[in-house]
C-alpha cells in the first residue's frame, strides 16, 4: 500500500520534466482549494465521471482506497456539493491519499479534520441528488487536463501535476 503522507515537491518534478511537458507532464490549473487537513498528497489515479450526482463518488470512497487518489469529473458544477463529511471521513478511513473534486464539497470544517488531502473548486451546501448514474474507471477532463485511470497524482502547496509516470 501506498503512504497516504508520501509527498513530492510539484516544484522540483517540474524542473526534472520540463521537456516532457505536454502528455507526460500536466498541470492543472490553480482553481483549486484544499479542504481536508493534508495538503501534500500523491498516488495512482482512479477516475469518477458524474455530474451532480456522487452516487459513485460515494462507492469509491467506500471501497479501499490503497494510498490512490479519487478524481471527481463533476463538470465544474457549482450546483450541488459531490464530497461532504461522511464521504470524507470514508475515504480517510478507507485509506484514500486524496480526493480532487472538479466541483463543490460541502461540510468543510468537518473536512478539514480529515487526514486526506481534499481539493475542490469551492464549497456549497446543497447536496446532489442520487440517481445512480456516472461512469468510473474513464479518461476524464478535469478543468481541461485528461487524467486518466492510473496516471500519478503530485499535490502540494505549489499546485497539482498529473504524470504519466509515478515520480522517483
Amino acid at each position: 500500500m501506498n503512504d497516504p503522507i508520501k509527498t513530492f515537491n510539484t516544484c522540483d518534478i517540474c524542473d526534472e520534466r520540463k521537456a516532457q511537458a505536454g502528455d507526460a507532464l500536466r498541470v492543472l490549473p490553480p482553481v483549486f482549494r484544499d479542504f481536508g487537513a493534508i495538503n501534500a498528497f500523491s498516488g495512482p489515479a482512479v477516475t469518477v465521471k458524474c455530474f451532480e450526482d456522487n452516487t459513485l463518488v460515494k462507492a469509491a470512497c467506500d471501497s479501499p482506497g490503497e494510498g490512490r487518489v479519487l478524481v471527481v469529473d463533476g463538470g465544474g458544477s457549482l450546483r450541488r456539493a459531490l464530497l461532504g463529511g461522511n464521504l470524507g471521513r470514508a475515504a480517510e478511513k478507507n485509506g484514500w491519499a486524496g480526493v480532487i473534486v472538479d466541483g463543490c464539497v460541502r461540510d468543510v470544517a468537518e473536512l478539514a479534520t480529515y487526514r486526506i488531502g481534499i481539493r475542490a473548486l469551492a464549497s456549497l451546501p446543497l447536496p446532489t441528488e442520487k440517481r445512480n448514474e456516472g461512469q468510473r474507471d474513464v479518461a476524464v477532463m478535469i478543468q481541461g487536463v485528461p487524467v486518466r485511470p492510473g496516471d500519478w497524482i503530485v499535490a502540494d502547496a505549489d499546485g497539482t501535476l498529473v504524470l504519466s509516470q509515478p515520480p522517483q
